[in-house]
């Protein structure tokens, strides 16, 4: 197995042009379209540095697969998880759980997209 086992995301979406809108606002990144495979599958990466450490990913539409109630979360690097989390109810998302501590391992917020998708928003501890 690799060192990071995690190497591709994506969050499925109904509404591309609301969901790129609500990521693009919440985290203050811009989306990419991605060349699609087929004429069923609509992409937008989030900024991403191929061959670079950590996990790449999109928001995807794909005909015949809904979005929210899905068991995968993804959770997003941050300076300040809370910062990113101020921002998610006027981007139309709902926050689950603010900010909170897990310990030595940093913060945390819990947080639900324009589609019903739940991701998490994580910053580390200071150091």
């Amino acid at each position: 197995m690799q060192p990071n086992p995690v190497n591709w995301f994506e969050i499925y979406v109904q509404d591309i042009p609301r969901a790129k809108a609500f990521y693009e606002k919440v985290l203050e990144v811009e989306l990419q379209p991605l060349d699609s495979p087929s004429p069923e599958i609509e992409m937008f990466t989030f900024p991403m540095e191929m061959g670079a450490p950590g996990a790449a990913g999109a928001i995807a539409k794909v005909e015949g697969v809904p979005s929210g109630g899905n068991s995968v979360m993804v959770y997003f690097s941050c300076e300040d998880c809370a910062v990113e989390a101020s921002r998610v109810e006027a981007a139309g998302g709902k926050i689950c759980k603010e900010k909170f501590s897990i310990g030595q391992y940093g913060f945390i917020a819990i947080a639900s997209d324009t589609e019903g998708n739940v991701f998490g928003l994580h910053s580390r501890p200071a150091e």
